[in-house]
């Protein structure tokens, strides 16, 4: 959720705290910026407009159901993640880093990243759905909670077994948040209002950020591993086949004007 390799992108690294370990960034940019296009083609060509593609009350009950279910197996992933101790999403390697940093659990640090990039939404002119608002505190929620639920493992096959569990949580969790259609969430957002209010292709605001994330993340303490990598290249195909499992019919509104929908 094909484009033009960033190739001015691809001597970029990263040094890393422990022992100056370099780690390139290349393709997992690339990789992320295929799965933000892949995903959000349409969606997020109506969400830069100011609102969703569906009327918000067209069959809400379901949609809400389907969102706060998404955002749940989507916080659950990041716990997965966390337990697996192979490297974690690149967003997540900012907040853990934060976490390390502030000794806040890695939940509330979510929350509060989260909080934090609506706020920048307001000079960005975007405006928020009822998902974004859900995004930004249940997702925090989730991962604390399962933090505390998921016991620990240091034998390599149970480590493997939560990546895969992280991975597959993720997906099914996007798939359904994304079917929802009730606003993108605060990173995406940001992405749109940098678009929206400077012309920055979302591609290239996606790129930048995460690659400054990332960074940051690890000069605060935050780690890169397997983990990081595998849902850089594995996450984009899982979330499209997820959202083609999960799509909601299309909606009303498409089928009275009989515009398809995107995919």
């Amino acid at each position: 959720m094909v484009l033009q390799r960033n190739d001015h992108l691809a001597n970029i690294a990263v040094e890393g705290g422990r022992g100056g370990n370099v780690v390139r960034l290349h393709d997992h940019v690339c990789a992320r910026s295929r799965l933000a296009t892949t995903l959000h083609r349409g969606y997020i060509e109506n969400m830069h407009e100011g609102g969703s593609p569906r009327p918000l009350r067209e069959r809400l009950l379901e949609r809400l159901t389907r969102c706060a279910a998404g955002l749940f197996c989507f916080g659950a992933g990041i716990a997965c993640f966390v337990h697996s101790d192979l490297g974690v999403p690149p967003w997540d390697v900012f907040h853990t880093g934060i976490s390390k940093l502030t000794g806040l659990q890695l939940g509330n640090v979510i929350i509060v990243v989260g909080v934090a990039l609506l706020v920048l939404w307001i000079p960005l002119r975007v405006r928020p759905g009822i998902g974004t608002i859900l995004n930004a505190v249940e997702i925090g929620l989730v991962e604390n909670l399962m933090e505390d639920v998921l016991p620990d493992s240091r034998a390599i096959a149970a480590r493997l077994a939560y990546l895969a569990a992280g991975m597959l949580f993720i997906a099914f969790g996007s798939g359904l948040y994304i079917g929802a259609e009730l606003g993108s969430g605060p990173r995406d957002g940001l992405m749109i209002g940098v678009n929206k209010r400077f012309g920055i292709s979302i591609r290239f605001a996606r790129t930048i950020v995460e690659i400054l994330v990332m960074v940051t993340g690890v000069f605060l303490g935050g780690r890169i591993g397997l983990g990081t990598f595998v849902f850089a290249f594995g996450i984009g195909p899982m979330v499209q086949r997820a959202m083609l499992a999960l799509r909601m019919s299309p909606s009303l509104t498409n089928e009275a004007t009989g515009r398809a929908p995107e995919t």
